[in-house]
């Protein structure tokens, strides 16, 4: 069996019958895309796929494999199994979290009638009877390894908050997150352990082609339901620090994939903090946000908040507005709350959204790297984006040659920012001056 250390060199392609069972080609190699460009993948970027991964096949869209004999690359139709001739499906993973996927899977998409639902598709191949892909860890956080959350005691902990915290509408609606939507974040409220979620906001201000919450345009179904209600100052300040005071490594995070934009409610969630703080300095309090309007990022800032996550799809104007479709608010504004929330002296992070064949064209690392120049945050999270491909480039209206490779940007900002962190997860206060995680070379 291989280590990730060993050398994989050139995996076969893998493939799907019309039922979604997958083999692996005897002879054809796996391909994969930087964008729209096909590409054989680089063995140096292979990795044995982490085991918290999945497959996935992409039904009627046939996938592209690499011909070593006659050196040219095909599209597989169709395949004979048996005494029975099967249409092929290409086959995808989406990548265990804390891992960056550096190349999409090599898809003909002609014939898709559908929308991928929300995940991050990764090409993948079979390397000697174990699935590989071009991917590489930038973080790892056992808090956040499924293993670690065993439904089995879920329902006697929420018992137990609903009888500390009665009628409160937010820990109703987490509840319904933790069990229905298995949020992670949720489930650790109710264990009383690392970090909590506090949705606060049914309203928002962008509409994002990727939103979670809330897709009403979209072929693809949202995978949740966004929070309907403002919970109040009584229903958020008792339970959170409760939470703060008992939890094992404690954060608690306003801005989550169950609302809308949370500064849309700065005032609710700046009271709530100066409450909170006024209660206990223990913890980390954090927010994840879009970034859109500096003076709330600002307010915030000044309330208590430690940390904060602004996202970005795109270090570039035109492709930002294009996923983001924002309402009242400019890309120039997000560039200056990253800048105001690091002049407040917060723990100031960029939520990078990486993307295959986008985020590693040239043009768009010169324009991360200025904005990093301009605001000098303190960590950037490569986060893959979750998004059907074929969606997202036709959106995008972005053509060109491949990227110079996702690993090739990463080292590239570490050598053009020696104190900049990487990572996947947030993190507690104690832990803000953590060395960055090391790629798996």
């Amino acid at each position: 069996m291989k280590n990730q250390k060993e050398k994989i060199q050139r995996p076969r392609l893998l493939y799907a019958d019309e039922q979604g069972t997958i083999y692996s080609h005897d002879h054809l190699e796996m391909l994969g895309c930087s964008g729209s460009s096909i590409v054989r993948p680089d063995p140096e970027d292979l990795s044995m796929l982490p085991p918290m991964s999945r497959l996935f096949f992409h039904p009627n869209c046939p996938p592209y494999g690499y011909d070593p004999k006659k050196k040219t690359v095909v599209r597989l139709d169709e395949m004979k199994i048996g005494r029975r001739r099967v249409k092929c499906s290409a086959v995808s993973a989406f990548i265990q979290q804390g891992w960056v996927r550096l190349l999409l899977p090599a898809v003909d998409y002609a014939k898709k009638d559908y929308q991928l639902p929300l995940w991050a598709y990764s090409a993948v191949g079979d390397a000697d009877g174990q699935y590989c892909a071009p991917a590489f860890e930038i973080d790892d956080n056992f808090r956040w390894h499924p293993d670690r959350f065993d439904d089995r005691a879920l329902p006697a902990k929420v018992a137990e908050r609903h009888a500390e915290f009665p009628g409160n509408r937010l820990l109703k609606h987490l509840e319904r997150c933790a069990c229905e939507y298995h949020c992670f974040a949720a489930k650790n409220f109710f264990h009383r352990r690392w970090e909590a979620p506090i949705p606060v906001s049914p309203a928002c201000n962008s509409q994002c082609l990727g939103c979670i919450s809330l897709l009403p345009d979209s072929a693809c179904l949202a995978p949740q339901e966004r929070i309907s209600f403002v919970p109040t100052i009584d229903e958020i300040v008792p339970p959170f620090v409760r939470h703060l005071g008992e939890a094992a490594d404690p954060i608690i995070s306003f801005g989550q994939g169950c609302e809308g934009e949370p500064i849309t409610q700065w005032k609710r969630i700046s009271e709530a903090i100066a409450a909170i703080r006024a209660e206990t300095k223990q913890g980390t309090i954090n927010l994840n946000t879009n970034g859109s309007v500096p003076q709330w990022v600002e307010a915030i800032c000044k309330s208590g908040l430690d940390s904060i996550r602004i996202s970005l799809s795109s270090a570039r104007k035109d492709l930002y507005d294009k996923y983001y479709r924002s309402q009242n608010y400019s890309f120039a504004d997000v560039v200056e709350s990253i800048r105001r929330a690091r002049e407040r002296g917060v723990f100031t992070m960029i939520n990078y959204l990486i993307f295959p064949g986008i985020t590693d064209q040239r043009e768009e690392v010169e324009a991360l790297v200025k904005i990093i120049e301009e605001t000098q945050p303190h960590l950037i999270h490569f986060k893959n984006l979750n998004i059907d491909p074929d969606f997202y480039l036709k959106a995008m209206e972005t053509t060109g040659e491949a990227g110079i490779g996702i690993r090739k940007v990463k080292k590239i900002l570490a050598a053009e920012f020696p104190q900049l962190q990487f990572g996947y997860y947030n993190r507690t206060k104690e832990n803000f001056a953590a060395a960055p995680a090391k790629l798996h070379e």
